[in-house]
């Protein structure tokens, strides 16, 4: 099930995918969550068992409202995550290779402020005069549903809601010079997340999905989940030994090698790059650079 937040008539509206990929109403199939939060946090298992029957036998009658995927403006699915997200550092192989990092130790985790979470093809800011090391970073992301606390490896992944991509945009200059991640990460616009959110059930075998990413139309990162150091399940038991992994709770897993910093020469962003991130059986994030 692929669920959405879309904005029709300057309301955002949560959304799921029906037949020929139109997009139907929650609340027209009686589900009334004002947001994905909401929904996340609260829903039930018959609830979401209703919404996923309806949406695979609806037939567009009885006068129910659908919206082409050109129709209605796609925002984030989480337009304002609950808390700030947890983001898993050099988590491929190759990208530790390619910042000249060691490939031996234990995981880095830090966290991305995100105010507002920018939409699957909205633009990502330039911040010129600030920001002259524009990064882009494609990430598989597991959303918590429901809350996870001392969790064993082979139960992580029951406690998931579902997936979706980041881009996860970096000022490099800003990341480094204060030799700490979280500001270069965080400005506001710096995290496009979407299309959509597809529920964990529709992705029994996450560590095999094949994760791209795209600048202009040049494939600058390719690789497969298969190549995660710490596989989601790892990441999502470990954090929670130490902390409460709270229902809405989003963890970015780290992106393969490939980003503009690692190249030789750096090839950083520039005003109107079009960045296209996809991960098989989720879709793509294409946003462009303002």
């Amino acid at each position: 099930m692929r669920l959405y937040t879309i904005q029709i008539e300057k309301h955002q509206q949560l959304a799921v995918e029906c037949g020929n990929h139109r997009l139907c109403l929650l609340k027209d199939f009686g589900i009334k969550y004002e947001s994905m939060n909401e929904l996340i946090t609260s829903i039930s298992d018959a609830e979401l068992e209703d919404i996923r029957y309806k949406a695979a036998h609806n037939d567009f009658g009885n006068a129910l409202r659908s919206y082409g995927m050109g129709d209605a403006h796609i925002c984030a699915p989480i337009p304002k995550p609950m808390q700030d997200i947890i983001c898993l550092g050099a988590n491929y192989d190759e990208h530790m290779r390619e910042l000249g990092a060691k490939t031996e130790g234990y995981t880095i985790y830090f966290s991305k402020r995100v105010n507002e979470a920018t939409g699957a093809f909205d633009a990502i800011p330039s911040y010129s005069g600030y920001v002259d090391s524009l990064d882009y970073e494609v990430e598989l992301a597991a959303v918590i549903g429901r809350d996870a606390k001392a969790v064993s490896v082979s139960d992580a992944l029951s406690h998931v809601f579902g997936y979706m991509i980041i881009n996860d945009v970096s000022a490099r200059n800003l990341q480094f010079r204060h030799q700490q991640w979280y500001l270069g990460k965080s400005l506001d616009g710096f995290s496009p997340m979407g299309p959509c959110i597809v529920t964990a059930d529709e992705l029994p075998d996450i560590q095999n999905l094949s994760i791209t990413c795209t600048v202009n139309g040049e494939l600058r990162q390719s690789s497969n989940t298969s190549y995660m150091i710490q596989p989601v399940a790892n990441a999502i038991s470990e954090l929670s030994q130490a902390m409460t992994l709270k229902a809405g709770t989003i963890i970015a897993t780290g992106t393969p090698g490939g980003v503009a910093m690692g190249r030789k020469p750096p090839v950083f962003l520039k005003s109107g790059d079009e960045i296209v991130c996809e991960i098989e059986k989720i879709g793509m994030l294409k946003n462009t650079v303002e």
